[in-house]
């Protein structure tokens, strides 16, 4: 039987001036998790929130908190975040000198660890974290920015990594990121991906929209 499709909104595109609210629009409208951009100028070329964002929103809603850091150093944010709130914590292997003692330090902490492939990023890794993770994040763009084109090629990454967690035999869910909306997703989705993550898609035309624009992406 086929996994329920997860639509996790990347709150990055959302309004920043009303954060709170946004984040409880999204959450009556229905989406499964709320998926937080965090970025240092230093790993990607753009800024976002931290930990203090991540834990003044947690009251806002009991939805899963799927936090995807894309800053360099790793390792020494992750007690951070966890105490914040995160409910999923997932990094890049790039960005730390170790993946697997992250993985296990965010296992540690009572969270679930997942690892983030960028497009050029190899599956070698997956080959020895396989056991451990708990998600895998495939990005259909480069990261560091919203709205941006999704880049085709990520399909056959999709399937190979499908592949290789159906062999693997365990839990694990298959999240794409990058340029996702009602034309892409299905796409995705045919691929092998459980879990759709989606900005711009998701907060078209104001909170008004919100629920109709989830539904789409669902297919």
């Amino acid at each position: 039987m086929a996994k329920k499709i997860i639509i996790s909104p990347s709150i990055l595109s959302a309004d920043f001036a009303k954060l709170g609210e946004e984040v409880q629009a999204i959450d009556k409208a229905g989406c499964d998790w709320i998926h937080v951009d965090v970025m240092d100028g230093h790993f990607v070329p753009n800024i976002t929130i931290g930990p203090a964002i991540v834990k003044a929103l947690r009251p806002h809603s009991d939805k899963i908190f799927d936090v995807h850091l894309m800053i360099s150093p790793v390792d020494q944010y992750i007690d951070a975040f966890a105490d914040a709130g995160a409910d999923i914590i997932s990094f890049h292997p790039e960005a730390g000198a170790h993946p697997h003692r992250t993985v296990q330090h965010i296992k540690s902490l009572g969270k679930k660890a997942g690892i983030v492939l960028n497009p050029a990023t190899s599956l070698e890794c997956l080959k020895y974290l396989i056991d451990d993770i708990d998600l895998i994040l495939v990005m259909s763009v480069n990261p560091g920015f919203g709205g941006q084109k999704f880049i085709h090629s990520q399909l056959d990454k999709i399937r190979a990594i499908r592949a290789i967690i159906d062999a693997s035999g365990r839990d694990i869910r298959l999240e794409v990121d990058g340029g996702i909306d009602q034309n892409t997703a299905p796409l995705a989705i045919d691929a092998g991906a459980d879990t759709l993550v989606a900005g711009t898609a998701t907060f078209a035309g104001g909170p008004e929209h919100y629920a109709e624009n989830i539904k789409g992406l669902r297919g």
